[in-house]
C-alpha cells in the first residue's frame, strides 16, 4: 500500500478515459463558440437601441436562452436522447454527449457575449454608422474585435462549465473521467480511481483556467 496508494488505478484506461475528456470538451467548446456567438449577437442586436431592434424576436430569442440554461444539465441530457439517437445513431460514447453538451452551454455562452458586447463604447458603433459602414462591418470591425477579451474571458468561463457536464455526462455511459470515476470507482469502491479522477479534472480545470487568462490579458489593452 505504502509504496502504490493507488493500486485500483489502470493508468493507460485512465489516459484514455482523460483524452475522451479533452476531446469533448474541445469539440462542444467548438460548437459552444458557434452558436453562442449568433444567440449572443441576437439578443443584442434586436433589443433596444440594437441595430436590428424587434421586440418580437428578441422575446423569441431570450425565451429558447433562459428555457436552456434553466434546465439541469443531467435531466437535458435524457430529454435529447431520441434527439441525439436520431443525430449520432448511438446514445452512449464521447459523440453522443457532444448534442447536450453544446446546446447546455450555448444559451449559457450566449449571455456572456451580450453582456461583452454590451460593453462596447456606444460612441465607437456610432462613428461606424455615420462613416457609413455596413451592419456586417459593424458586427465583425467594431462589436466582435472590441468585446475580444470579454468573449475569451467568457469562453474560459463556459469551457470550465463544459469539464463539469463532460464528468456528469460520464454518469450515463458519455465516457471520459467521470465516466471512469463513476463505473470504475464509485460503483467497484475503488475510491482510490475516484480520487485520481478527480485531482485530474481539477488539473485540466487549471490548465484551461491558466491558458483562457493569459490569451484574455494578452489581448486587453486597457
Amino acid at each position: 500500500m505504502l509504496t502504490n496508494p493507488f493500486p485500483n488505478v489502470d493508468w493507460m484506461d485512465l489516459l484514455f478515459a482523460m483524452g475522451e475528456t479533452f476531446y469533448m470538451t474541445m469539440l462542444a467548446l467548438i460548437g459552444t463558440l458557434i452558436f453562442g456567438v449568433i444567440l449572443g449577437l441576437l439578443l443584442y442586436l434586436t433589443a433596444n437601441d440594437g441595430i436590428w431592434e424587434n421586440k418580437l424576436l428578441n422575446f423569441i430569442v431570450s425565451s429558447i436562452v433562459n428555457v436552456f440554461r434553466a434546465i439541469p444539465f443531467v435531466i437535458l441530457i435524457l430529454l435529447l436522447i431520441p434527439f441525439t439517437d436520431f443525430l449520432i445513431g448511438t446514445i452512449r460514447g464521447p459523440n453522443a454527449a457532444l448534442p447536450a453538451l453544446i446546446i447546455g452551454s450555448a444559451p449559457f455562452y450566449a449571455r456572456l457575449v451580450e453582456i461583452g458586447l454590451r460593453e462596447v463604447d456606444k460612441g465607437v458603433v456610432e462613428a461606424a454608422k455615420s462613416m457609413g459602414a455596413k451592419t456586417t462591418t459593424i458586427i465583425y470591425k467594431v462589436l466582435l474585435k472590441e468585446s475580444t477579451p470579454a468573449l475569451v474571458s467568457g469562453l474560459t468561463v463556459t469551457a470550465i462549465a463544459l469539464i463539469g457536464y463532460t464528468a456528469v455526462a460520464g454518469v450515463i455511459g458519455a465516457g471520459g473521467l467521470g465516466d471512469f470515476a463513476y463505473f470504475h470507482g464509485f460503483m467497484r469502491r475503488d475510491f482510490d480511481v475516484v480520487f485520481v479522477c478527480t485531482v485530474l479534472i481539477v488539473i485540466i480545470v487549471f490548465i484551461f483556467q491558466f491558458i483562457g487568462d493569459a490569451i484574455t490579458n494578452k489581448m486587453d489593452k486597457r
